[in-house]
């Protein structure tokens, strides 16, 4: 007798989604329990993973790893393109949207476009004056929690990235890289209208703006308009009179630091220029 055997049907809850792990305080569904058991720590914020090197905590290993290389300065992911060298792929894969131009995240208030939706949320927060991040020790806010980080490094004088060809330390990684290009002379970043070449990406897009004429950044007390941040930052001290700049030999104070070392160079020096 022929016995023809019939497959067995796969369980019907499978397609249903009903064999996934379930978080229990947001309901998130996972197709495995190891996933599920990470996204538990985004609740109790629990980070079992550390650096041996800073003391910096993760709660992922795979997210320790790649903190790590900040301290190693291995970057294994490498864009084709341009050769520069990252720590991540996501990070790579940001950077490729340089060459592509492609921008897929945009501002609904002044629609400025960025190529991680990251970006878009920090730049948003120009808009709303948020600063959710806080300093314990003197209170200053920010607007994300890498700057966050890197700030209270001046009040602890932590500097964990070293450059391997001098010695010098800094408080962040990107900065090892800007100081690198003081040994070997490279200028990757280049502007298309005027043929300008930047050590930095950033001092390309600041450059950008003085032919377009932009000023993204306002002063929420008397509407101004600025380029740059920075200036922005040092136009808010004329409304509140802060003067965080200090003469050494003197004592003035200036709310600028370019107001410091002119008064340095005219009192001090004798310098008349």
């Amino acid at each position: 007798m022929l016995i023809i055997q019939i497959p067995s049907r796969p369980d019907a809850r499978t397609h249903r989604g009903e064999d996934r792990n379930k978080c229990e305080t947001c309901g998130a569904q996972f197709s495995q329990n190891s996933a599920l058991s990470r996204h538990m720590r985004t609740h109790t914020g629990e980070r079992p993973y550390k650096c041996q090197t800073c003391g910096a905590a993760f709660s992922d290993n795979g997210n320790l790893k790649t903190h790590i290389r900040t301290h190693t300065g291995e970057r294994p992911h490498k864009c084709e393109t341009c050769g520069a060298r990252f720590t991540q792929n996501s990070a790579l894969g940001r950077h490729m949207r340089t060459h592509t131009e492609e921008r897929p995240h945009k501002c609904e208030t002044c629609g400025a476009a960025f190529s991680a939706n990251g970006n878009l949320k920090t730049h948003i927060r120009t808009h709303t004056g948020e600063r959710p991040h806080k300093c314990e020790t003197c209170g200053a806010a920010f607007r994300t929690g890498g700057a966050l980080t890197i700030h209270v490094r001046t009040h602890t004088g932590e500097k964990p990235y070293k450059c391997i060809t001098c010695g010098l330390t800094f408080t962040r990684a990107s900065n090892i890289d800007s100081h690198m290009r003081i040994h070997t002379g490279e200028k990757p970043y280049k502007c298309e209208i005027c043929g300008a070449c930047f050590g930095l990406k950033y001092t390309v897009k600041k450059h950008m703006r003085t032919h377009t004429g932009e000023k993204p950044y306002e002063c929420k007390t008397c509407g101004a308009t600025f380029s740059h941040q920075g200036t922005l930052t040092d136009h808010k001290r004329t409304h509140t009179g802060e003067k965080p700049y200090k003469c050494e030999i003197c004592g003035a104070s200036f709310g600028q630091n370019s107001n410091l070392k002119r008064h340095e160079r005219r009192s001090h020096t004798g310098e008349k220029c």
